[in-house]
């Protein structure tokens, strides 16, 4: 069936661009709207329809572009963004299907890609017998093609996407970022954090590899991003302060006397936010001189594989604790949030009897997320984008999704 599909905005990288010439290729309508100048440069030259408008005109818009070009499928990166809002509640109605990509919800070699919604709107069933049973029509994966994909590469594309906004105020006036954090105020916290991490990165690993010789017993709590719409949009924190300062407070009444919290960072926070003075100030309120662990860098794979349990909001490092088999506390209501997976009794009583997980479901709900949500590719180096075109064109042109297949 030939079908029209419509590309809003994608990551900062040619990868929407490539996918729709793949689509384009096979005879499939393609169309584009640019929201700023970011989206037209990766666009780069091809024919594009310009908003100019507000938000608040984007639902209309979209209709008239629905009816004007028969759209089928509208296609974007993530769901949260205020430029996809309107498309998302409304495509549905307006008999659109809706095709949202992602980070991949495991990593490195897979992007993330459903109909109508990722993480907390995902379409994936909260049912572990499901997932039982789903697994047993899934059977074996095959594994994927690996390849590396630096930071650079996506730091070069960042850049180049945000320089382009300069051109905002003359051709997208109304035009207001996603980001909470202004580029060049992004790129400079990045910078200074960046350098101060090569000074200390030896230090820090060296610091994980004390903690487990010691053998005393900790809990594990990783920092995700405070612009990262998981925080923002699927939980009850503001930022990361606020759950720093939730954890220990359940910690310092809760937890076994002997026992420690490791807060480590994120590898790509800012470093905006000053976690050592809130980490500071909550011990000595709360009495937990000595019982807490700051890190800015290590081995989170090593620390996790020795670690009493694992606290965290709705990161996807849940489900690499999961996968090591580390009994794991969701503060959220991430997809892996599932009696027999993840911890259910809540985060008092989490620090005296952390819930192991149970491998074999884990496996079954790896083997079926993989299945019905995962494409091996990637968004940012040559080869990851070539792998995720191919795949994701399948995707994308076929009559029902994987899950669908499923359900």
């Amino acid at each position: 069936m030939r079908r029209s599909f419509l590309f809003l905005q994608g990551p900062c990288t040619p990868f929407f661009a490539r996918l729709a010439d793949r689509l384009a290729g096979v005879g499939h309508a393609v169309h584009r709207v640019n929201f700023c100048a970011g989206d037209a440069a990766y666009w780069r030259g091809r024919p594009a329809h310009r908003y100019a408008g507000d938000v608040a005109g984007l639902r209309d818009y979209l209709d008239d572009c629905y009816r004007r070009w028969d759209i089928t499928d509208q296609v974007l990166f993530g769901d949260r963004r205020p430029v996809h809002r309107p498309a998302v509640a409304h495509g549905e109605a307006a008999g659109v299907r809706t095709h949202v990509f992602e980070e991949g919800y495991f990593r490195p070699f897979w992007v993330t890609l459903e109909r109508e919604g990722v993480n907390g709107h995902s379409l994936l069933p909260r049912d572990v017998d499901w997932f039982r049973e789903a697994s047993e029509r899934v059977g074996a994966l095959a594994k994927p093609v690996r390849f590396r994909s630096p930071f650079r590469v996506r730091a070069k594309h960042d850049v180049a996407y945000h320089v382009a906004g300069i051109l905002n105020p003359l051709l997208f006036p109304r035009y207001r970022t996603h980001a909470p954090i202004a580029a060049p105020v992004e790129y400079a916290a990045y910078v200074r954090r960046f350098t101060r991490l090569r000074l200390i990165r030896k230090r820090e690993h060296e610091r994980v590899k004390m903690l487990v010789e010691s053998g005393r017993p900790y809990f594990v709590l990783p920092l995700q991003l405070n612009s990262d719409a998981q925080i923002r949009d699927h939980s009850r924190f503001e930022h990361m302060g606020e759950v720093i300062e939730y954890v220990l407070e359940s910690f310092a009444r809760h937890a076994p006397g002997d026992a420690l919290l490791v807060i480590k960072n994120h590898p790509l926070d800012m470093g905006l936010m000053d976690y050592t003075r809130i980490i500071a100030d909550c011990e000595k309120r709360l009495g937990l001189a000595g019982r807490t662990v700051y890190l800015e860098d290590g081995n989170l794979d090593t620390l996790l594989k020795h670690a009493c349990g694992l606290v965290n909001v709705n990161s996807t490092t849940g489900m690499v604790g999961l996968d090591l088999g580390v009994p794991t506390l969701a503060l959220s209501d991430p997809i892996y949030n599932l009696p027999g997976m993840s911890a259910q009794a809540g985060i008092d009583a989490f620090w005296r009897a952390p819930e192991p997980p149970d491998g074999e479901l884990f496996e079954c709900f790896r083997r079926v997320v993989m299945y019905a949500t995962q494409i091996n590719g990637g968004f940012y180096c040559g080869k990851g984008i070539e792998l995720a075109v191919t795949n994701a064109s399948r995707v994308l042109t076929a009559d029902r999704s994987p899950l669908e297949h499923l359900l």
